[in-house]
């Protein structure tokens, strides 16, 4: 019997306690009132990415980058590109609508390789649109440094080891294609 006393006892305590956190709850309402949209307004800060901004600070990156690599014969697009062609290669251009076949390598500009491929066969809509616009440049057995603005590349998202907003370069082997 002592046991069942004490039993309910533990209940009779554990009631209080609950109905003294209930009585603090208008306390807890005017907190969440506080807090709740204080923490909405900081959860939904602006990113406040600049595209005009990032492009000239990519350039001037790329520009920096083709100095101090002495790359001679490097190639401005009208999109932003830069691309050097290192060896042309021989027949026909791939084109938007190809499958291509490549070995290639991707670093970031502090040198990080952040992506190896061998006999890659892809299509062209599936790439960035950086490979895109200068693959097309060389032809099958052709070579290609691509220096890539971020917003041809993955633009102000991160992918994979590769951090939003960077500049990429890639050593890109045309191996082959089919329309």
């Amino acid at each position: 019997m002592a046991t069942f006393k004490k039993l309910s006892n533990l209940n009779y305590n554990f009631r209080q306690k609950n109905e003294l956190m209930l009585k603090n709850t208008p306390m807890k309402k005017i907190l969440l009132l506080f807090l709740f949209p204080a923490f909405i307004l900081v959860s939904c800060k602006k990113d406040s990415f600049n595209a005009a901004q990032q492009a000239a600070t990519d350039d001037a990156a790329i520009q920096a980058y083709i100095k101090a690599n002495n790359i001679t014969d490097a190639v401005k697009d009208p999109s932003g590109l830069y691309y050097e062609v290192v060896t042309p290669g021989t027949g026909a251009y791939p084109n938007i609508n190809s499958t291509i076949t490549v070995n290639s390598t991707g670093k970031l500009l502090n040198g990080t390789v952040f992506d190896t491929e061998t006999a890659l066969a892809t299509s062209f809509p599936g790439v960035i649109r950086g490979w895109q616009i200068g693959i097309p440049h060389i032809n099958t057995g052709g070579r290609i440094l691509l220096m890539i603005p971020s917003a041809l590349g993955y633009g102000n998202a991160a992918n994979g080891n590769v951090p939003k907003n960077s500049v990429l370069i890639y050593t890109v082997d045309l191996l082959g294609f089919n329309n």
